[in-house]
């Protein structure tokens, strides 16, 4: 899938903005990640943000406009969800699903690399 290059760049703006963190891209999960020290933090798929957060903060997020939950294999995956453009069209709006990903990065595991068996 490809992926908004706009988006990515307001992403990577609102990021390099950020003292202090390592910010690197890579393609997955058919868009754009942005880890943060090393962990997937932040998406772009397609117009959309791929967020990862909290997964104790779902029931609070569900509400706001845009939010998706992010379904795999037909089940929710806690702790991600995709955001559509009307969730993030407003500057609060964009830097709250940001934001929300980078308060959970510092707590958030690093996936290890898989070997192949």
């Amino acid at each position: 899938m490809a992926y908004d290059n706009e988006l990515a760049l307001k992403v990577r703006d609102y990021l390099t903005r950020i003292p202090g963190i390592a910010i690197e891209e890579k393609k997955m999960f058919g868009g754009l990640a942005f880890l943060i020290n090393g962990k997937m933090c932040v998406n772009v798929s397609g117009d959309s943000l791929m967020c990862r957060f909290d997964p104790g903060a779902g029931k609070e997020i569900s509400g706001r406009r845009g939010y998706r939950p992010m379904i795999m294999k037909g089940k929710d995956l806690p702790g991600y969800c995709y955001v559509s453009p009307e969730g993030f069209s407003g500057p609060d709006d964009f830097s709250y699903w940001l934001e929300l990903c980078l308060a959970f990065n510092d707590q958030a595991s690093v996936s290890g690399s898989r070997k192949s068996k």
